[in-house]
């Protein structure tokens, strides 16, 4: 695998692309209605966050934001936490979905390993949404009240969740392989009042039943008093174990009255949905983000970042249990038709999701980093395999996106193509380093700072930097970041979580570096950096290393503090089917690491393992793994219910008994 330098130009837009941006209009609307001109992109971030209040005014006019009540103050201090946005206003998220649509369009494709691909008009989404939402006020659910999912991401999925935020009850979901104690943890927490489920589900060819687990989640949800249950693995299931179960098919059926929305105005720092964090350390956090926040923020994001608009097909491949299935749903604002997929991405190969995009005409492809770094590594090459005329961009977030995936992406893809990197997190069910189309692509780097966002570097004096590697901080507030955590009545577990190594700063946990250029590069999370001999680099400079060795297949490392006040770096590998480790290959994983991270940085020891322990999301455990190889127990550094592989932790748990790290 061929290696590119970081930082290496690989595409421009042309003044064509740049003009037609919507980002172009918002910058020509800002010059007629404001009285603002701003010479590139980096000129209109510097006034978005050093002028938020202005910018965010703008956003809201810019969209014509409806509100049944009209806003006095636009934010009301810049303190964190505790700042309000939008106070006096009040909204309703479902009705920006269908406002302005025209109901002949396609607003969802939708397909599965058990389904035909099909198209949703916006007429029938409407429709399926207030008949929805006509079953769920005949079940008592109204304002404030919580209705869970545990679901795949199918078309039901958005109806069920498109009716709740109308009577501006609260959402919460989780994937279907999602284990039982998980699924507990997480919904246990905020006591729904009805659960939409289904019987089952397949991924990769094999069929999963759901029913008992259902049935063993809802023991422990005292409060639920409903279940709508959708048959989707067989066409006749028995619900007869669930809590008052209703058919789908009975959920949204045909009535006397033709079935019209009626929109539950809420407050804008109101709930919207309760998204988890990934539960690696214990109970999942239930992160509460609002309906006004999410709703100005993702028509910022998705508009000018992604560019979307109503000729595109939009696409992420996500689970309900990842805060881009809640992402994608946001692509609806912008009247764009959103892509639904669910199943394996690699069944029956890898060529999965590029014969998707040929299906679909899909414009905007959106997936993780190991999905292109698999693909790269199977030496894929979907530009020649398929028609991938429509596609002009591909998203990647999830990880670090190495400088040879963006390479692949234009070797073998598509040579006029945009690459999107971006990062952000659950904590704010958005991304705030991201792109523009209006920008150049440089590898390895995110191409800018997100509109609104005052994203900085910071040492550990807490003073911000550039060109060097720092914590990633928030130092203005944020519509979307979580108005509080579920029950965290005195705020100190959101304290806790953000605040609490720079006071009134909200500190992310990743490490990032601003360049001159105003790119950015993420260095993977600040907690799981290795720190050699006073020089601390991100576990993404490792892998990124590693991934040139053709005979391993992935790896981890951590950097474990020892009683002399040294470290060790251990670093597990998993071997290419057919590879073993060799001496030979240890000694080429050292030279990777040597020469293009630094000699300091070459791992302690390196040792085979079967396979890696990973979230549901496919991110790799490494804090996690630090604390068990220092001695902690399993039960108290990891959920096991939060991992699609908890046997992988095995070995690592020997590995801690056994040996002795020097």
């Amino acid at each position: 695998m061929s290696t590119i330098k970081e930082g290496t130009l690989l595409w421009e837009p042309d003044e064509k692309r740049k003009e037609r941006s919507n980002l172009y209009h918002y910058i020509d609307w800002l010059r007629t209605n404001k009285n603002l001109s701003f010479s590139d992109y980096h000129s209109l971030w510097k006034w978005s966050v050093n002028h938020i209040e202005s910018f965010w005014e703008s956003i809201w006019e810019y969209f014509n934001i409806q509100s049944k009540t009209p806003y006095q103050t636009v934010l009301t201090t810049h303190n964190m936490p505790g700042a309000k946005w939008f106070q006096e206003a009040s909204i309703n998220y479902t009705e920006h979905i269908f406002r302005d649509r025209n109901k002949d369009d396609i607003a969802i494709i939708h397909t599965s390993e058990n389904r035909k691909t099909s198209e949703i008009s916006w007429k029938q989404l409407y429709e399926d949404t207030a008949k929805m939402q006509y079953t769920l006020r005949n079940l008592g659910v109204t304002k404030g009240d919580r209705v869970v999912a545990y679901v795949p991401n199918i078309y039901e999925t958005v109806v069920a969740f498109l009716a709740t935020a109308s009577l501006g009850a609260i959402w919460s979901s989780a994937s279907p392989d999602f284990g039982t104690q998980s699924v507990i943890d997480r919904f246990k927490q905020i006591e729904p009042k009805v659960m939409i489920t289904i019987d089952g589900y397949e991924y990769g060819g094999k069929r999963f039943e759901r029913i008992k687990t259902v049935t063993e989640i809802q023991t422990e949800l005292p409060a639920l008093e409903a279940t709508i249950a959708i048959p989707y693995l067989d066409k006749n299931p028995d619900f007869s174990q669930f809590k008052h179960a209703i058919p789908w098919e009975q959920a949204v059926a045909e009535s006397a009255e033709k079935p019209t929305l009626i929109y539950e105005h809420v407050l804008f720092n109101d709930p919207l949905w309760i998204l988890f964090s990934s539960g690696t350390t214990g109970k999942p956090k239930p992160i509460v983000q609002s309906q006004g926040g999410i709703l100005i923020e993702h028509l910022k994001a998705l508009t000018f970042h992604c560019d979307l608009t109503e000729n595109d097909r939009f696409f992420w491949y996500t689970t309900t249990g990842w805060m881009m299935w809640n992402f994608l749903i946001g692509g609806l604002l912008t009247g764009s038709t959103i892509i639904l997929y669910d199943g394996n991405p690699s069944y029956p190969d890898n060529n999965r999701l590029w014969k998707l995009a040929e299906e679909t005409k899909m414009t905007v492809f959106g997936t993780s980093a190991s999905y292109i770094t698999a693909c790269m590594k199977a030496e894929l090459k979907p530009g020649k395999s398929f028609d991938l005329s429509h596609l002009h961009n591909i998203s990647s977030t999830g990880s670090p996106l190495p400088p040879e995936g963006f390479q692949w992406c234009y070797d073998h893809v598509k040579k006029d193509l945009w690459i999107a990197s971006a990062s952000g997190g659950t904590d704010v069910c958005t991304a705030f380093i991201l792109s523009v189309p209006t920008l150049p692509v440089h590898a390895g780097e995110l191409q800018c700072r997100g509109l609104g966002a005052k994203i900085e570097s910071f040492n550990d004096l807490g003073q911000p930097t550039m060109d060097e590697v720092g914590e990633l901080v928030l130092t203005e507030p944020f519509p979307s970041m979580p108005i509080y955590f579920w029950n965290d009545n005195d705020g100190s577990r959101l304290y806790e979580s953000y605040f609490n190594v720079f006071p009134g700063i909200w500190r992310h946990g990743d490490y990032i570096k601003v360049t001159n250029r105003g790119t950015c590069v993420i260095y993977g999370r600040s907690d799981a950096t290795i720190n050699r001999g006073g020089i601390r680099i991100g576990t993404s400079e490792i892998y990124r290393a590693v991934d040139q060795v053709k005979e391993v297949a992935d790896s981890l490392i951590v950097d474990v503090p020892l009683r002399n006040g040294d470290s060790s770096t251990p670093l597990f590998v998993v071997m290419k089917e057919g590879y073993s480790l060799t001496d030979e290959t240890k000694q080429a994983i050292k030279h990777q690491i040597r020469t293009q991270c630094s000699p300091r940085h070459v791992p302690t020891g390196i040792y085979v393992v079967e396979d890696l322990p990973k979230t549901l999301n496919g991110k790799k455990l490494e804090v996690p793994i630090k604390k068990i190889l220092m001695g902690k127990p399993v039960e108290e550094v990891v959920n096991k219910g939060s991992l699609n592989n908890a046997n992988a932790l095995e070995y690592f748990v020997r590995f801690a008994q056994e040996e002795i790290l020097t």
